[in-house]
């Protein structure tokens, strides 16, 4: 970040000095004592399950410049560092981001959505990063407190910042939009995910709705034309919207081809010259999370020609459909998490292997539990089986709580295999995958796919 001084800080938190200077300066900012960068100002939070505040001799350590805690431990030896007393250090985390990012000369997008937030990001950064100076949302840091660590990582010499905005209850997207306070929002689609805390698709939409209700009127709000609830979002929203989507809106693809490593389409932008992009990911869905990236650039007055480049260049963060080959098996890491919308789209990834030109071997499909899907869940996972058992792609499940995939499979006629243990699951894959076969993996965070996909191809 911009070197602060402790004086900012303390205003926009409206804390008390308990030693110290303000004239110190802050310069980075942490949550974790085992990252402790120059300068830095250190948030003691508490958690269900931690609380920092036992950890402070350690930050002091570390060497931390300026301390912000919601007690005084006894015992702890502070040294030069400067401490500053808060009621609650949370919110002083997002009260400090809130006050720091509207100290920024920057533009702000905003991306929330039920899947794709992060490949979104990475194409978005790839694209605006063909003109401007850009600073990005890291990992998975798109909560209430991986936002505001987002925004405090900006730099001065920044001019664009693009910022996920993710949740799982009601009322957590309001907060986030108003300590980023986006100018362009992207929606990247409505579904499922957090359905067990948010009760209906509808509440979802709702919610994932506040980032299009805080956009001005000077603002864009970019939407999938394959969107139902565009309607919906912009009678929610002063600000302009544009529509993006295949073969349609004002950013489109034409002319789309699937190769068995990524995409091509011509890119399609109102007035100008279409433009053929070469897009490094695979899948239907990762080229409308590309035409979101390209409706972000033409909001921000890039051409076709620059967007494209940008487009070309895209790498996804690990875990998100990334592509690979290890003795001749083609392996598909999407790992990272996964809801019915999500891994539907995986599935359709597979199916498209079966265009004119591409041809593979056998098909599978290595699936974990989908989480937080509450009531929905039993309903949800069989009907995952029966899909891939339509679309002939053999399906493995993995773990206690997945036996439904296969299931369902089973039941609608199509090969699948189901593993409780997953040593056992990788033994299986590594000694029945071939030269020539597809895999693709996918399950939610705690069903840990990427444990078997590394056991199971140990070169990758």
């Amino acid at each position: 970040m911009t070197a602060t001084a402790a004086r900012e800080l303390l205003a926009s938190v409206s804390g008390t000095i308990h030693q110290g200077s303000e004239d110190a300066l802050i310069e980075s900012v942490s949550t974790d004592t085992r990252n402790i960068g120059s300068r830095c100002a250190f948030f003691a939070l508490k958690g269900d399950r931690f609380d920092a505040h036992d950890f402070l001799d350690k930050a002091v350590e570390g060497g931390a410049e300026v301390l912000v805690v919601s007690r005084i431990p006894e015992g702890v030896v502070f040294g030069e560092a400067t401490v500053i007393v808060v009621k609650d250090t949370l919110t002083a985390l997002q009260q400090f981001a809130a006050w720091y990012r509207r100290s920024l000369d920057i533009q702000v997008i905003g991306i929330t959505g039920s899947n794709g937030k992060t490949s979104t990001k990475d194409f978005t950064k790839s694209v605006i990063g063909e003109k401007f100076k850009v600073s990005a949302t890291v990992g998975n840091f798109n909560n209430h407190i991986g936002l505001p660590l987002s925004i405090l990582a900006t730099e001065g010499e920044h001019e664009v910042c693009i910022w996920e905005m993710g949740m799982s209850n009601p009322g957590e997207i309001a907060p986030l939009c108003s300590i980023a306070h986006p100018d362009i929002g992207i929606i990247t689609n409505i579904g499922t995910a957090h359905i067990e805390f948010m009760g209906s698709v509808e509440a979802i939409a709702e919610e994932k709705g506040e980032l299009a209700k805080c956009l001005s009127a000077d603002g864009t709000l970019i939407l999938s034309a394959a969107c139902d609830y565009i309607d919906y979002f912009n009678a929610r929203t002063k600000a302009k919207t544009l529509i993006v989507g295949n073969g349609r809106g004002a950013v489109r693809a034409d002319n789309l081809i699937m190769t068995a490593l990524g995409s091509e389409f011509d890119l399609i932008i109102q007035d100008e010259e279409r433009v053929r992009v070469n897009l490094p990911v695979v899948g239907r869905h990762m080229v409308a999370n590309a035409l979101l990236a390209g409706g972000a650039g033409h909001a921000l007055g890039m051409s076709a020609v620059e967007i494209a480049a940008g487009l070309n260049k895209t790498t996804l963060t690990s875990g998100r459909l990334r592509a690979f080959e290890v003795d001749g098996v083609t392996i598909f890491d999407d790992t990272y998490n996964a809801n019915p919308e999500s891994v539907t789209a995986a599935i359709d990834t597979l199916t498209e292997l079966n265009e004119p030109g591409l041809v593979v071997g056998k098909k599978y499909v290595v699936l974990g539990h989908m989480a937080e899907l509450g009531d929905h869940a039993d309903v949800a996972h069989r009907e995952i089986g029966e899909l891939a058992a339509r679309r002939e792609i053999f399906t493995v499940s993995v773990g206690e709580e997945a036996p439904g995939i296969t299931d369902g499979a089973v039941s609608a006629g199509g090969e699948a295999k189901h593993f409780n243990d997953r040593d056992e699951a990788a033994k299986w894959l590594q000694s029945t995958c071939a030269s020539g076969d597809v895999v693709l993996f996918k399950g939610s965070r705690s069903a840990g796919m990427e444990k078997i996909m590394n056991q199971a191809f140990s070169k990758i």
